[in-house]
């Protein structure tokens, strides 16, 4: 599926309550951007039977206290399956999941602070970090140019 048809899938699945939709149209450009730049237009991601995103905490080696939770997506399902998690538990499948949607969802999974993408199969010792941070002030950069592009009028009630 091509980046439009991502989000106009994310459009479709949108809550109707006149919000989300209009939000989605407005950050469309900045998730196509980023997602433009990874190779693939779907991860496979590795989640619970409950369809919970596994989490993999990190450490610092240099600074103990300092720990950051990821959320892996990997560029082919046997690259996937031969994953530590996956491995380890029996309970976890990888499933695939568009590009668009993965960065959506980064978005609004508060303990994330980054997504890993590995970009060639058969090698996930190096992938693209896409820190959520990043992406929320991206995001509310296009809002804000967005909403300065159309001011509600002084009359509005």
């Amino acid at each position: 599926m091509d980046l439009d048809a991502q989000i106009a899938s994310l459009q479709t699945s949108a809550p109707n309550d006149g919000i989300t939709g209009n939000a989605i149209t407005t950050i469309a450009p900045t998730l196509k951007a980023i997602a433009g730049q990874l190779k693939h237009e779907q991860y496979y991601v590795l989640q619970t039977l409950e369809q919970g995103w596994m989490m993999t905490t990190l450490s610092n080696r240099n600074q103990p206290g300092t720990q950051k939770n990821i959320v892996y997506a990997y560029p082919t399902l046997q690259d996937a399956a031969t994953s530590q998690a996956t491995v380890k538990d029996p309970q976890v499948m990888a499933l695939p999941v568009p590009v668009v949607h993965i960065l959506f969802q980064l978005l609004a999974m508060q303990p994330i602070d980054s997504l890993i993408f590995f970009e060639t199969p058969g090698q996930v010792s190096q992938g693209v970090e896409i820190r959520r941070q990043d992406m929320q002030a991206l995001i509310q950069a296009q809002l804000q140019q967005a909403q300065q592009n159309n001011p509600v009028p002084p009359d509005m009630a």
